[in-house]
């Protein structure tokens, strides 16, 4: 039996948005799934109801992903976040790297979320 969790997918995407909360869906029935379009909405989200995974894209309008992910860092040290983006730069992976945070690669499949799953799970 697996505890519930909650999710909170960041993407301007909201085609994204709806894969990935299908894949999770069809993973975990009994988790909660939440969505922000923006950074600042990831930020407003989290600090309402404190998710326990952070699936984030890196290029958004306004406040982008990596931005976001360091604040929610700050705030939630202990907080599960990972990147998922089309940005596979080595920058952008040695940035995650440092911050100690996931980086899966779009586009998104259900193996990849799968992964995230196992991640969040084994911790």
């Amino acid at each position: 039996m697996t505890s519930t969790k909650t999710v909170l997918i960041v993407d301007d995407s909201r085609v994204s948005r709806m894969m990935a909360r299908q894949y999770l869906s069809s993973l975990r029935s009994a988790w909660i799934v939440e969505e922000a379009g923006t950074g600042e909405e990831s930020l407003l989200k989290a600090r309402h109801s404190p998710p326990d995974l952070v699936i984030m894209d890196v290029n958004m309008p306004g406040m982008g992903g990596i931005a976001a992910a360091e604040q929610l860092r700050q705030e939630f040290p202990a907080l599960a976040i990972s990147l998922l983006t089309a940005n596979v730069q080595t920058a952008t992976r040695e940035r995650a790297a440092a911050m100690g945070i996931g980086f899966v690669e779009k586009p998104i499949t259900e193996a990849r979320i799968a992964q995230l799953v196992a991640t969040l799970e084994a911790a």
